[in-house]
Formats: C-alpha cells, structure tokens, sequence
C-alpha cells in the first residue's frame, strides 16, 4: 500500500510584493519536517512539487535535512514537476471581493491599523473565498473554483497513475490545493473547503493511503491524517506555527 504525504509550503512572504518566496521561519518550518522523517527513517521514493517557488523552496530544505546532505547538493533532477498542483490566484480572489486588497500594501496597513486585524482579516478571507466557491461570479476570475478543484484532483490522479515502485510519495504543494484534494476523498461539501483551507498550518503534513486497484475496482484512497505538525510542537514554541 503507497502513502502520499501532501506537504504544505512553508511559512511565505505575506504582505510583502513577492508573497511567493520562503521567509526565514519557514526555512525553518521545512527542515524541522525533514529532521522529523529522517528520525522516523522515511525514505521518501518520488518527490513531486508545484512550480511555485515556495513549493520548491520547502521540498529542497526539507529534502536536504531529511538525506543530511546541503541543499545546494540535493539531486533534484528525478523530481517530478506539475504546475497543476500550484495554489488557486488568492491575490485575485480577495481582489474581486475588496478592490483596494489589489495592492498588498494596503492589506499590510490593514493588518497593522485594525483592531484585532488578523481575525478580520481572515472573515474578509472567507467571505473572498466563499464568493469564489459560490458559483455566482465566475466571470470574474481567470479560474473558477470548479476549474481549480478538477485540475487539482487530475495532478493527484496522474500521480496515482506512475507506476515507478514507490512506496511513499511526497507533494510539496498549497493549501488550498490539499483542501480540494481532501474534499475530493472525504466528499465534504463546497462551503466547507475554505475552513478547512484557513485551518491548515505551515509545513503540515496530510496522509492518504493510497489501496491498489483490482480487476474489480479502481484505486481507492483512504485518509490516515489531516494536517500534522508534529515536527512543530515538539518545538514547544507556539511562533513556529504559523498559516500563511
């Protein structure tokens, strides 16, 4: 039976003019999930990342901690690439719900001016997202949510697909793309994707069991568990947990 172990990015460059780029801590957030599997002796077969660079940044710092070896002299030439698991357009989304978040400057002085800014700003969030998922403005966005969910779930299935021998997978992805995959399994309805999405912490790890498929059924997918940071509270240091 095949594991996949659906990696979120670590922690990015919120407010900043490049949100798609690691900050030091989640560097950090990476390594400390490598040192955590290389403690367990995981050995990871196939390595597959979005093409974001926050998507690659976190695979090569783990990687590299999990094989004790610098991240400059990790071989990446045998890991897989598909673009199809990058996160859906969050700057877009929250963009058509409130204009003036085009410029993340104005989202940072939000953050900064606001009483209790980072809950507020996480309702305006979900609302952002809820108007997405709803169907009602699809004209807007460059992806619907329907289009987002397909494409995430065919990454998953051109995966399931390779037939290569290993037994654990890892995918280094996004958020919102391990919440789509996960309403794919558990079959959770639409509004529930953007609580699921918002819960999801920084280097988290979510398993599936991945049940080989038989003259009398396909592949079958089971979850073992949802969004483990183990490798973080070990730390016994609540800044390490993060979710952007």
């Amino acid at each position: 039976m095949a594991q996949i172990y659906l990696v979120r990015h670590g922690q990015a460059s919120f407010g900043s003019q490049n949100y798609d780029q690691l900050s030091d801590l989640g560097q950090q957030q990476a390594q400390h999930l490598g040192r955590w599997w290389a403690q367990r002796e995981l050995n990871i077969g196939r390595v597959v990342t979005g093409d974001m660079h926050r998507h690659q940044q976190t695979a090569l710092a783990c990687m590299a901690t999990l094989q004790s070896q610098e991240a400059s002299q990790t071989d990446t030439s045998a890991w897989h690439t598909d673009a199809d698991f990058n996160e859906y357009n969050h700057h877009e989304v929250l963009a058509r719900h409130v204009p003036e978040f085009d410029d993340p400057a104005a989202v940072k002085h939000f953050l900064m001016h606001t009483p209790n800014g980072k809950q507020a700003f996480q309702d305006i969030f979900s609302q952002a997202v809820a108007r997405w998922v709803s169907g009602q403005h699809d004209a807007d966005y460059s992806e619907t949510w329907r289009a987002f969910q397909t494409r995430c779930v065919a990454a998953l299935q051109r995966q399931l697909a390779l037939d290569d021998g290993a037994k654990n997978i890892a995918i280094f992805t996004s958020g919102g793309t391990i919440s789509a995959i996960c309403q794919h399994v558990l079959g959770f309805p639409d509004p529930r994707f953007a609580e699921l999405n918002w819960s999801l912490v920084n280097s988290a790890v979510t398993r599936l069991h991945v049940q080989t498929a038989t003259p009398e059924r396909p592949v079958r997918l089971a979850l073992a568990y949802l969004n483990n940071f183990s490798h973080l509270e070990v730390l016994n240091n609540p800044k390490s947990i993060t979710y952007v």
